[in-house]
């Protein structure tokens, strides 16, 4: 950079410090705009640092399974084994989930909302996510109590557990305390709780808070068989307690946006001005195949472009329901 300048040149900046800021900006910007702005920043965002949080929880709402397993194999790889937090919605194939579980080794935070996984899996992979500190199992049908004994016992860091669900999702069911007393038994050192919805009972939250001595915040929204007495829960001086009695929102697409505590961080809207490209960038190296030489994903940016606007018509998949907390 000549010296004197007034401004300094953002590829100049050092990768972290890039992936830093590209953090703020959507994943389609991420992957189909900024590679095309410089080499620098082309190669920030194939390192690393763009990708010790993944977080494509918004994207993967309506997606195709094939295009959000195609997702996940993009871009977990590029964390170089470093992913600290990943979010995605829907998950419903098996290998998918088997290749989350072969990259957890750093993971801290998963959040897999509206997975189709089974206990028989989670039981299967659970010793590879020993790190995981909060995990959202929110609005998993298919999972129970078994693979919730297998989180416990293999998850010992867990301080944080979303599990929450709708009315509608378990009708069918006569009770869903196999679970809390699962969480009471394995679960000590939770500090954070929310279980909306779950058919459970005053006695299993009182197990779990016998149990889980450490927890500051228990939500228990629309559980309506408990009732627990206030100057009981006094005795816990650190613990908050919300619910049973709820004040909902709606979202016509039926997905959770209402909770003030499950620690999701969506991507914020970012506006940008590049600046002047590399000096040494021109057309000539687009037109030598630059952009194809320099995807080493296997995977070009055109075609990556059309996985964000695959399924763009789509219905909502999921039910016209009130949001739960």
């Amino acid at each position: 950079m000549e010296e004197g300048c007034e401004f300094r040149q953002w590829d100049d900046l050092l990768p972290d410090a890039l992936g830093l800021i590209f953090r703020n900006l959507s994943l389609q910007e991420v992957l189909t705009v900024v590679p095309r702005v410089c080499k620098s920043w082309g190669r920030a965002v194939k390192g690393p640092y763009c990708w010790q949080e993944i977080d494509i929880e918004e994207w993967s709402k309506n997606r195709c399974p094939e295009n959000l397993d195609r997702m996940l194999r993009l871009l977990i790889p590029r964390s170089g084994g470093s992913l600290r937090k990943l979010c995605v919605s829907g998950l419903s194939d098996k290998s998918s989930f088997e290749f989350i579980a072969n990259n957890a080794k750093s993971l801290q935070t998963l959040r897999l909302p509206k997975c189709e996984i089974s206990d028989s899996i989670v039981e299967q992979v659970a010793g590879t996510f020993s790190n995981i500190t909060f995990l959202d199992v929110s609005y998993c049908i298919k999972i129970g109590a078994r693979a919730l004994e297998a989180i416990g016992k293999h998850c010992k860091c867990l301080t944080g557990l979303r599990r929450t669900m709708h009315p509608l999702e378990v009708i069918d069911k006569l009770s869903q305390d196999d679970e809390a007393l699962v969480i009471a038994t394995t679960m000590h050192k939770l500090k954070q709780l929310e279980i909306a919805y779950m058919l459970v009972g005053t006695l299993s939250i009182m197990e779990i808070l016998k149990n889980c001595r450490q927890l500051e915040l228990l939500d228990v929204r629309g559980c309506w068989n408990v009732n627990l007495d206030e100057n009981l829960v006094k005795k816990f001086h650190k613990l908050k307690v919300i619910g049973p009695l709820v004040v909902d929102c709606y979202d016509k697409n039926g997905w959770d946006n209402c909770s003030d505590y499950s620690g999701s961080s969506g991507y914020i809207p970012w506006d940008f001005v590049a600046g002047d490209i590399d000096d040494d960038f021109d057309d000539d190296e687009m037109s030598d195949g630059y952009w194809e030489d320099d995807w080493e994903d296997d995977q070009r940016v055109e075609d990556v472009e059309m996985w964000f606007y695959d399924d763009l018509n789509a219905v909502d998949a999921g039910y016209d329901w009130p949001q739960s907390p």
